[in-house]
């Protein structure tokens, strides 16, 4: 079940084409968690340099698919609405196998802390319920200067 489509996540953080990775949100609980969905495609850019004839996704872009999750997460959490969320920093990144063309990354984001103008969470991608990735990212919070 869809809580989240792509424009309204694009109403709520500032990624767009090509760099806007969540296809939907699953589940969302404001302030403590959330579920989100990534639709691995052949079509995406990167998939032609990377690697040619090996195609995986890199895993800059699997901790930036996560951060997207995450900031959907701060955003919609009470204290933080109508604000950007930065990331600061990545912790304790791990990956575990690799990710493909046609493979349905689900996100798994856990806020475990949050402070005037930061919060901490750890997060898990996901593929057919095997963790690819794992991490705790920091965010940074800020009024937004312009409309999105």
């Amino acid at each position: 079940m869809k809580v989240m489509d792509a424009q309204e996540i694009m109403d709520l953080i500032p990624n767009r084409y090509p760099i806007c990775y969540i296809d939907y949100v699953d589940e969302i609980k404001p302030g403590e968690s959330i579920i989100a969905t990534k639709n691995v495609t052949i079509n995406e850019g990167y998939f032609e340099g990377y690697f040619p004839g090996n195609p995986i996704m890199p895993g800059s872009l699997i901790i930036e698919t996560l951060a997207q999750a995450a900031s959907i997460l701060i955003l919609k959490s009470p204290e933080f609405l109508g604000k950007t969320a930065y990331l600061g920093s990545v912790k304790n990144a791990e990956f575990q196998q690799l990710v493909r063309p046609g493979d349905v990354l689900k996100l798994q984001i856990t806020m475990t802390k949050k402070r005037a103008n930061m919060g901490i969470v750890e997060t898990s991608a996901l593929v057919d319920g095997k963790k690819v990735c794992t991490a705790e990212l920091m965010f940074v919070v800020e009024n937004r200067t312009e409309k999105i």
